[in-house]
């Protein structure tokens, strides 16, 4: 698609954790204060700053952004939209979009995973439709269709149309998308952001060549996870 533009801003901390992050070390920090000066026994001081500051960084290693940028030919590859783990890999009937078979691999994002989410393709941005649903585990495979999701289609340089779906789960409540219709999106692009646990499907062309294994580890931008049909 000719030069590959690069929008990713140059954070470390995904903005949409700014806030949260400053507001409540505000509060951490103003509370141990409190403790330090009137509270005369320090024992509880010192839990207080053990189990919250543990708290907030636990939040601060969720909302953690790395620089990433893929480095191979995008001709034709799919790469991992999120960090995770590959738990889904089949053939599914898919009628919303397509109204034929498609290949789905699903990633399964963990607390401990980076929650930004990139574009897996090269292309254009087609359509973005948001459904409201319910919150199932993230795992379960009826949460794909049931939860609450967002779809992002896309159209790649070669023809192929991939759906991109972001998934809440059972503690995910709360999707954002920054794809919209009718813009070109890259590889290295953030598609979105999914707070706490969740998934995201990728549904392919069938005739993909699957680059990825059931339980695999993935990083977002980074792995290949598939190869379209020629």
């Amino acid at each position: 698609m000719g030069e590959r533009i690069r929008k990713l801003k140059k954070i470390r901390i995904h903005h949409e954790g700014t806030n949260t992050l400053v507001y409540s070390l505000l509060v951490i920090i103003a509370i141990a204060v409190l403790l330090w000066q009137f509270v005369d026994c320090k024992y509880a001081f010192w839990s207080f700053v053990a189990v919250f500051g543990t708290v907030w960084a636990i939040v601060l290693n969720f909302y953690r952004c790395p620089i990433r940028y893929y480095n191979g030919d995008t001709e034709r590859t799919v790469v991992a939209p999120a960090d995770g783990k590959v738990v889904v890999i089949e053939e599914v009937e898919e009628n919303e979009y397509f109204h034929e078979r498609r290949l789905m691999v699903s990633i399964f994002m963990s607390l401990v995973n980076v929650h930004a989410n990139w574009f897996p393709v090269d292309g254009k941005v087609l359509s973005v439709t948001h459904k409201d649903g319910n919150f199932h585990k993230a795992w379960l495979p009826k949460a794909s269709e049931e939860n609450e999701h967002a779809d992002v289609l896309i159209e790649t340089p070669e023809g192929h149309q991939v759906l991109c779906r972001q998934i809440a789960g059972a503690m995910a409540r709360r999707i954002v998308t920054y794809a919209k219709a009718g813009e070109e999106c890259f590889i290295d692009e953030h598609l979105g952001f999914i707070k706490l646990g969740s998934r995201v499907d990728v549904y392919l062309p069938l005739g993909s060549e699957v680059c990825v294994k059931m339980g695999q580890s993935t990083t977002g931008d980074q792995t290949l996870i598939a190869k379209l049909p020629k």
